[in-house]
């Protein structure tokens, strides 16, 4: 049990780094740490609504400032009813990081969550045969039960919380 948990845990070390990084960089998503500011164009169907704008756009509190003529604007861009250009502004991180993220955010539909998979089993074993590295009558047993009682009544605390 101590090498296949040994070996493992070498396996997913790079796996563990991504998602951590990910994981950081996540939390901060909402706020502008370490984001860019990228302006977007593109042509969209003319003679759209706001409503079809923000679904097609998918951008975070899309509001609409104002309609003047053909000229729909919204926070950070403005889109042309008549010739279907829009043009707004966005806050992203840059490439590298965006890609990390996207690693944390996988759906299931893409290839890549094979591996997340695989490796979210791989940490399940990794916790569970944890308590297999030490016989179940000595001190590191115990103290073993004892950190991971703490660390489940911490999670608990922090999911109702």
């Amino acid at each position: 049990m101590r090498t296949l948990h040994r070996d493992i845990g070498f396996l997913v070390i790079g796996f563990t780094l991504i998602f951590c990084i990910s994981g950081i960089l996540l939390i901060f998503r909402e706020t502008e740490f370490l984001k860019k500011e990228q302006i977007v164009e593109k042509t969209m169907s003319p003679n759209m609504e706001g409503s079809d704008i923000s679904k097609a756009l998918h951008l975070r509190d899309f509001k609409i400032l104002k309609e003047e003529g053909n000229i729909i604007y919204f926070q950070n861009g403005n889109y042309d009813k008549s010739t279907g250009n829009i043009s707004y502004s966005t806050k992203e991180l840059p490439s590298f990081l965006n890609k990390l993220n996207n690693i944390h955010k996988t759906s299931s539909k893409s290839f890549i969550h094979w591996f997340t998979l695989i490796y979210g089993v791989a940490l399940l074993f990794l916790a569970v045969s944890s308590f297999w590295m030490y016989k179940p009558k000595t001190k590191m047993f115990r103290r073993g039960i004892g950190f991971a009682a703490i660390g489940f009544v911490i999670a608990a605390i922090v999911m109702f919380f």
